[in-house]
C-alpha cells in the first residue's frame, strides 16, 4: 500500500475541488482521477496537473480500477443528486446502485487501501460500502459530521468573536437533519462554554446559542439553494481526513464508522469522535454525553436504522 497515491472516484463537484484540494496538500506524489464519464476526468485532471509547477511534483492523471492497484487512500465521491420530487429513499438506493458497480472493482483492484466515502447519504454509504467490500471497519470510513463540526466551529466563532480554532465542539450522529451538537463538553480553549457565555457579553445564555445549531443543520439546504452544491468546504474537510491517515496523526475526527457497541448501537455507521491514523479508525471514542445528548444519538441512529431497513446493503 502507497499512502503517497491517492484516488478521487467521481470528478463532479466535490471529487474535482477535492482532488484541486489534495494538489496543493503536499501530502500525495500520485492523484489519480476516476469518472464514469472518462472524458470529463480527462479535463479535470489535465487542468488540475496544469498547477503542479506551483506546489511539490505530483503526477495527476484520469484513469481506471486498475490504476488503484497500489493506492493507498481511495476517496469516494461518485454519486447522484438529489432530484426534484424524489424522495430520499429514492436517492439512497440510486446511490446504492451506484456503489455496487463502483465497490467491487475497487475490491477486485486493490484490497488494502483505506476507502474513503464522501458521497451522500454518507452514512448509509459507508454501512453500504464496509458491506460490499468485506473490509476491515477500520479502513472504512465516512467523512462523517466533519463539516459539520466545522461549520459549528466557524459560526459560534462569529458569535463569541472567538478564533473557531480555539473552541473545541462536536457534532455527532447522522450527516443530515438528525445530527446533534454536543453542548456539554464545548468549551473555548479548555474554558467550559456555559462559563465562557457568562463573561463574553455575547449572549445571555446556552439557549441563546440554539439558532446556530439550526444554521449548522441547514447550512448545505442553503448554499444548494443558492449555488447547487457544496464542494469547498467538504473538500477541506476531506484535505483533514486525509492528513490524519497520511501522517499518522491519531487526530480525533467525528468521521462515520461502524458503531459496534459504542453508546450501544450496533451495525449502523454515524459520525462519532474517533482517533483516526495511518491504519484508518484507530479507536472510536464514547465520551460523555448528557441524557438529552444521549436521546437524540439515538434517536438519530433510529433513523439511519430506518433508512437501512428500507434497503439492501449487501
Amino acid at each position: 500500500m502507497n499512502l503517497q497515491k491517492c484516488a478521487v472516484i467521481g470528478c463532479g463537484a466535490v471529487g474535482a475541488t477535492t482532488a484541486y484540494t489534495l494538489l496543493g496538500s503536499g501530502l500525495f506524489s500520485e492523484l489519480v482521477l476516476l469518472d464514469i464519464d472518462q472524458k470529463k476526468a480527462e479535463g479535470e485532471a489535465m487542468d488540475i496537473a496544469h498547477g503542479v509547477p506551483f506546489v511539490r511534483p505530483v503526477n495527476v492523471y484520469a484513469g481506471d480500477y486498475p490504476d488503484l492497484a497500489d493506492a493507498g487512500l481511495v476517496i469516494i465521491t461518485a454519486g447522484a443528486a438529489q432530484a426534484p420530487g424524489e424522495t430520499r429513499i429514492d436517492l439512497v438506493r440510486k446511490n446504492v446502485k451506484i456503489f455496487r458497480s463502483i465497490v467491487p472493482q475497487i475490491v477486485r483492484c486493490n484490497r488494502d487501501a483505506i476507502l474513503l466515502v464522501v458521497a451522500n447519504p454518507v452514512d448509509i454509504l459507508t454501512y453500504v460500502t464496509l458491506k460490499l467490500s468485506g473490509f476491515p471497519a477500520s479502513r472504512v470510513i465516512g467523512s462523517g459530521t466533519v463539516l459539520d463540526t466545522a461549520r459549528f466551529k466557524y459560526l459560534l466563532g462569529e458569535h463569541l468573536e472567538v478564533d473557531p480554532r480555539n473552541i473545541h465542539a462536536f457534532i455527532i450522529g447522522e450527516h443530515g437533519d438528525t445530527e446533534l451538537p454536543v453542548w456539554s463538553s464545548a468549551n473555548v480553549s479548555g474554558i467550559d462554554l456555559v462559563d465562557f457565555c457568562k463573561v463574553c457579553g455575547k449572549c445571555a445564555d446556552m439557549a441563546g446559542l440554539h439558532g446556530i445549531y439550526e444554521e449548522v443543520k441547514n447550512s448545505a439546504y442553503r448554499i444548494i439553494e443558492r449555488k447547487g452544491a457544496t464542494n469547498y468546504a467538504i473538500a477541506k474537510a476531506v484535505r483533514r481526513i486525509a492528513e490524519a491517515i497520511v501522517r499518522d496523526e491519531n487526530s480525533v475526527l467525528p468521521v462515520s464508522g461502524l458503531a459496534d457497541g459504542h453508546y450501544g448501537l450496533h451495525d449502523l455507521c454515524l459520525g462519532l469522535p474517533a482517533i483516526v491514523g495511518r491504519e484508518g479508525i484507530k479507536q472510536i471514542l464514547d465520551f460523555p454525553l448528557d441524557e438529552a445528548e444521549h436521546r437524540a444519538l439515538e434517536a438519530s441512529a433510529a433513523a439511519l436504522s430506518d433508512v437501512l431497513a428500507e434497503i439492501e446493503p449487501n
